[in-house]
């Protein structure tokens, strides 16, 4: 019993000195990490980027960072460097595997970086989700859409599928159909389209808005009006328009028209 006593009792010292050492490591270059990273979020350097870079930088430089300390702990606590690489090249192939999605996501986050297909702050639509882009990490890229919902898309999936950025020009166009009875004043009717079109304080003057008949469909003489107006103020228009026309319509005495079907019966 001395002798095992002997022999485990200076093995329990050094790894508990080592296991100490590495804790102090850990929570100190755990300060100094979070310390970095907000430092590349919101200091002064971080002020001279883009925030899309910003953001992408401090993620990468984290994760990187941590990566750094793991392998300093595990070299600390005695375990041979050799034996690590040898364990992680004999389940390279289960590991390439597991991590095939994660590679994807990160090239797709470099490939974002470079082309800048969409910023911090822009309002864009991909994957089925629409919503305003909240962060760009290594990995994913976070939306929170219009009703307040926050959707998580993997960077790959972004860069395999179309974006449509709905802020990068700064403006945008308002595409309204109304449809009104067959027998209207095909003039009478794009007159009034084209004025409360017009009136209205957010829609830009250049370009001009447009109004025509565009279908004769079955049961109404459908027109396009087309506003400009600032891609902020879309919604605003949008709705402000529409209702405005179809108040002022109803004024005229000019119909508004609901999907009907004549039936006509034949007698034997």
């Amino acid at each position: 019993m001395e002798k095992f006593l002997n022999w485990i009792i200076p093995i329990l010292q050094d790894v508990g000195l080592k296991l100490l050492i590495s804790i102090a490591i850990f929570i100190v270059c755990r300060l100094i990490i979070r310390a970095v990273v907000k430092a590349l979020r919101t200091g002064k350097a971080a002020q001279k980027m883009e925030p899309t870079v910003a953001h992408f930088l401090a993620n990468f430089v984290n994760i990187v960072l941590y990566i750094i300390l793991a392998v300093t702990i595990i070299a600390i606590m005695g375990v041979p460097m050799a034996s690590v690489i040898a364990a992680i090249a004999s389940a390279g192939v289960a590991i390439g595997l597991a991590l095939q999605g994660a590679l994807s996501n990160f090239a797709g986050g470099i490939m974002i970086l470079l082309f800048h297909p969409f910023r911090v702050g822009d309002f864009i639509e991909v994957d089925g989700f629409s919503g305003t882009v909240d962060d760009i990490d290594v990995f994913y890229t976070f939306l929170k859409t219009p009703d307040n919902k926050a959707v998580t898309v993997p960077n790959g999936s972004i860069m395999s599928n179309s974006v449509v950025n709905y802020s990068v020009n700064g403006t945008r166009r308002v595409d309204l159909t109304i449809g009104v009875a067959y027998g209207s004043d095909i003039d009478r009717v794009k007159a009034i389209l084209l004025e409360e079109g017009s009136k209205h304080e957010l829609v830009l003057k250049d370009p001009e808005p447009f109004c025509r008949l565009s279908v004769q469909g079955d049961s109404s003489l459908d027109f396009v009006l087309r506003l400009w107006t600032e891609t902020a103020n879309y919604w605003q228009v949008n709705f402000d328009v529409l209702e405005a026309i179809h108040k002022r319509l109803e004024a005229e005495g000019i119909e508004i028209p609901y999907p009907q079907m004549d039936v006509h019966v034949k007698k034997d």
